[in-house]
């Protein structure tokens, strides 16, 4: 069974930040890629961004800029710094581990997702 620990949702006004963190086995953490999922009410589940095993990330065009993914292999935790975020950026936050070929990233393993908010 693959566990994967969230946390970090929560409300935020526009142009503010959050930092969701994903807390993983060892196991895991070593060996799969990761990826940042969302979804909003009424839309389609989004890859939001990902890393790869090696630490090459990927993002989606609207969060460049704003969006940071990164890990803490000292706590095996990977983490999505979110800034300067926007009311489109409310929604349900996944964290994923999984597989990348060279091109995409596929989800294998999915968190119980974390609600991010931005309203005034």
């Amino acid at each position: 069974q693959v566990e994967l620990v969230e946390s970090g949702g929560g409300l935020v006004q526009p142009g503010g930040s959050l930092r969701l963190s994903c807390g993983v086995s060892d196991i895991i953490f070593r060996f799969y890629s990761m990826g940042w999922y969302r979804q909003a009410p009424d839309n389609q589940r989004e890859l939001v961004a990902y890393m790869t095993v090696g630490g090459n990330t990927k993002y989606v065009e609207s969060v460049k800029g704003r969006f940071t993914i990164s890990k803490d292999s000292a706590k095996n935790t990977y983490v999505l710094q979110m800034d300067s975020l926007k009311f489109e950026d409310t929604a349900v936050y996944y964290c994923t581990v999984g597989g990348y070929n060279g091109r995409d990233y596929t989800p294998e393993h999915w968190g119980q997702g974390t609600q991010v908010t931005v309203s005034s």
